[in-house]
């Protein structure tokens, strides 16, 4: 009598895999852009479904285990959803009050249309590395190049991987950034040591995507000074513009640089641009609550939709807010990809898959290659990037330093596979977030994140030319570990 295998093979393993990419294609095209509204969380926990039945039917696996790994998955990501709540009401405070309406009136007038998508870039990898965090960069300062890219005449796709790009820089190499914190403890590598390392494969990265948006924006037609006049003057109308509401992002840089934690940043920055709103749009409030109720507006301003109408449709479109409220869909996705990642693990696929990698293990090269591929897998299974680079750290850490590889270029290839690579699947709670914020479907604003497609190509690149690599036992290693300080 045979007995019943302890995991799933790959072949197996694969199959909710191929499942839920074939229902998520089904879903975008039947639903198109409402598709996460309801049709992906459905793909995601039916295919969660999925992998419950065959571990329960096939490999006896018990309920207990699933519910365990589920649990887990959902409160790891507590303080995220936290954090996305806060972020929309944010977003709905900053907008009403008239901040980014002055960001975006100033930035005109600064920022050449010519070099917009570089400085874009150049302007978010700064705030990135200051903040530690590209999900605070992109839904304050991000907001504001958005609206002043389409005012100069850039697609919504050039403009958000512009944004996105330099906002991942910070955030994989800024000691402030949790996952540079993560990868570095998960791999047992001193954090400066990490960081350091990583330039290697993140410098020439960015450089060579600058490059590019430099030159696209050189090539590129933008709006004729009297459209981004009309655009302007559509904003004075609307809001009252004054050097005063920059008070609101200068607080929230001190924060930042004070390191004050995420959650209370997020909230003082919203509760003072609500007081600003009070102040200096006192008009609007009035409107959003359909009457006299300057209370009611300004709750509403942060839970719930807006809609302000302008001389100009395109600014329409940019001042509408969706608060809190426009969060749930995104908070309902993570839920459900949070189930389907519980699944995975419980049930063995997710160990299946990424131990199939590792057969293929014959060089450096192969090595760093197995671990990108698997990071990738990873992102795409977990659906979560703090989980992804646990697994791909815990996973890894024996295998280089079996081949007698130093933990450094585990960390480094971590993060160049994992924490870039993040926010371009749709299904991702990065991904879900930054389209959320952005307002820019992740599969549109994919091809123009070159940074973050540039990143995992440049380490494997890198191991190829084997430049920096050394076995535990070198010299350099040894001495860089010992300049930690």
């Amino acid at each position: 009598m045979t007995s019943t295998p302890k995991t799933p093979s790959p072949l197996v393993a694969s199959l909710p895999l191929a499942f839920l990419i074939g229902m998520l294609f089904a879903t975008i095209r039947t639903f198109g852009s409402d598709a996460l509204s309801g049709g992906s969380q459905i793909s995601l926990l039916t295919t969660a479904g999925l992998c419950v039945f065959i571990g329960r039917a096939f490999y006896h696996i018990p309920w207990e285990e699933y519910e365990k790994a589920i649990t887990n998955n959902i409160s790891g990501i507590a303080t995220a959803t936290i954090i996305l709540l806060i972020i929309g009401a944010l977003s709905g405070a900053w907008m009403i009050s008239g901040v980014v309406p002055t960001l975006i009136y100033y930035g005109m007038q600064i920022i050449h249309p010519d070099f917009y998508l570089a400085s874009t870039c150049i302007i978010c990898a700064l705030v990135s590395v200051m903040t530690g965090s590209s999900w605070t960069t992109i839904a304050t300062i991000g907001i504001a190049l958005m609206g002043i890219g389409k005012a100069q005449g850039f697609d919504e796709g050039w403009i958000a991987g512009a944004i996105v790009s330099g906002s991942y820089f910070g955030d994989k190499i800024s000691p402030l950034s949790d996952t540079t914190i993560l990868a570095s403890s998960v791999t047992h590598t001193p954090l400066f040591t990490h960081i350091r390392y990583m330039m290697i494969t993140t410098i020439p990265s960015l450089v060579i995507a600058i490059v590019i948006f430099t030159c696209m924006g050189l090539t590129h037609e933008t709006s004729n000074a009297q459209q981004i006049a009309e655009f302007t003057a559509a904003l004075d109308a609307r809001f009252q513009i004054t050097p005063w509401l920059l008070i609101v992002p200068l607080v929230t840089g001190i924060l930042i640089a004070r390191k004050a934690p995420s959650i209370i940043t997020l909230f003082l920055s919203t509760a003072l641009a609500i007081i600003f709103a009070l102040i200096f749009q006192p008009d609007l409030l009035r409107e959003i609550a359909e009457g006299n109720d300057l209370f009611k507006g300004s709750m509403m301003s942060v839970y719930g939709s807006t809609h302000l109408h302008t001389d100009n449709d395109m600014l329409t479109e940019l001042v509408s807010t969706r608060g809190m409220a426009g969060m749930m869909d995104t908070v309902w996705l993570i839920l459900c990809a949070m189930c389907f990642g519980g699944a995975m693990t419980a049930g063995g696929m997710l160990g299946s898959l990424t131990s199939f990698f590792i057969r293929f293990i014959k060089s450096k090269t192969s090595l760093v290659t197995s671990t990108v591929c698997s990071g990738l897998l990873l992102n795409l299974i977990t659906a979560d990037q703090y989980i992804s680079i646990i697994l791909t750290g815990n996973m890894f850490r024996s295998v280089y330093k079996k081949e007698g590889y130093e933990n450094r270029l585990l960390s480094r290839t971590t993060e160049d596979a994992v924490t870039v690579t993040s926010p371009l699947v749709p299904w991702n709670t990065c991904g879900m977030t930054q389209a959320t914020i952005l307002n820019v479907p992740t599969l549109t604003y994919l091809p123009y994140c070159f940074f973050n497609i540039i990143s995992p190509l440049m380490s494997i690149a890198i191991a190829a030319i084997g430049y920096k690599i050394f076995r535990t036992t070198d010299g350099d290693v040894e001495k860089d570990n010992a300049t930690e300080g």
